[in-house]
């Protein structure tokens, strides 16, 4: 089965509101596996928001000379989320996804052709999102599995393993989001108000990039 699978984090600055977990819904005395979960669901909800407010054209056009677009990122990390919390611990989903199957086109689950609509891959994240956290509530952080896409001396597993895994996938995938977004329209991070994001106006952001391409310049002399 041809699948692509990534696991490198892009650093984002954490509010302290987010350091001391409240920013999540997390609370004192919350176990490991319900903590994992709540940050899951905030980057898988943070992914799809970045839909919002475009057109047809905006949420599929690539932006990177690999083609990288922000519905084809949600069509992606709904459908190894699909598998990496189904078939590996033994609950698949039923749910058939073409662009995995072993003659489908390289990177088939990175892009949307028009005959798939935008409702689908919002249904399928949403469909996602239902399967993966009934696997996860009703495992143990310790129960086995077995990612049989991976090489051999890898392949064995836990659920814990698989959290951290998709909570580590679905944040690489939301940085490359926030820079998508920012480049199509100019909205950044969660919007106005976002504590990660410096409050300036569009006069006071074009001085502030300025002043690193003087930087940059300066120190490439």
């Amino acid at each position: 089965m041809h699948r692509r699978y990534t696991v490198a984090i892009i650093p984002r600055r954490v509010p302290e509101s987010d350091a001391a977990g409240t920013a999540n819904g997390i609370v004192p005395g919350m176990d490991d596996k319900a903590i994992l979960l709540k940050y899951l669901r905030a980057r898988r909800g943070e992914l799809l928001g970045k839909l919002d407010g475009l057109d047809e054209y905006d949420v599929r056009r690539p932006m990177t000379a690999t083609g990288t677009n922000l519905l084809g990122l949600v069509k992606h990390v709904a459908s190894v989320e699909l598998g990496y919390f189904g078939e590996v611990f033994g609950r698949p989903s039923g749910r058939d996804l073409p662009w995995f199957a072993d003659d489908a086109e390289a990177d088939a689950d990175l892009w949307v052709p028009s005959e798939e609509s935008r409702e689908e891959i919002i249904e399928l994240h949403h469909f996602s999102a239902e399967h993966s956290d009934a696997t996860i509530e009703s495992l143990h952080l310790d129960a086995p599995g077995k990612v049989p896409w991976w090489a051999e001396e890898r392949r064995h597993v836990t659920l814990h393993q698989i959290l951290v895994h998709m909570c580590v996938e679905t944040a690489q995938h939301l940085g490359h989001a926030d820079i998508l977004r920012e480049l199509i329209d100019g909205s950044a991070g969660k919007g106005p108000g976002d504590p990660n994001l410096s409050q300036r106006s569009t006069e006071e952001w074009g001085d502030h990039r300025a002043r690193i391409e003087a930087a940059a310049r300066q120190a490439a002399r």
